[in-house]
């Protein structure tokens, strides 16, 4: 049997579908009993976007690692907040000159005052 309970978040309302059991055994993980505030989902949405997950697979993965049942909305709306970040960080001007440093080695296993160790070798 489950019941609906609205949360909030810093994003807005999302209303939850929270399962119940006859002895009252069922202790949530992520959104507790009494909860109504999740702050933490947010910050692992942002964390899933930003490695490429799409809004549908996000809201797979809440439904099927949580049992938290979000809107794709909810995830676009949460995962909007962070677009202007990502626009001033991409046309930030560039700077004139970088350096750059290309180390390279091969390790070899030699013996060093009766220990095998490795070295490497640089060129």
């Amino acid at each position: 049997m489950l019941y609906q309970k609205t949360i909030t978040s810093q994003y807005g309302d999302v209303d939850i579908q929270v399962p119940r059991d006859r002895l009252g055994e069922f202790n949530p993980v992520v959104v507790k009993k009494h909860q109504t505030n999740v702050t933490g989902i947010e910050e692992q949405i942002i964390a899933l976007y930003a490695k490429g997950v799409s809004t549908r697979d996000i809201q797979e993965h809440l439904q099927n690692l949580y049992g938290i049942e979000v809107s794709p909305t909810l995830i676009s709306n949460v995962t909007n907040k962070i677009v202007p970040v990502t626009k001033e960080w991409q046309t930030k001007p560039l700077q004139s000159v970088y350096a750059v440093v290309f180390l390279d080695a091969i390790h070899f296993k030699v013996k060093q005052e009766g220990h095998i160790v490795n070295k490497a070798a640089t060129w």
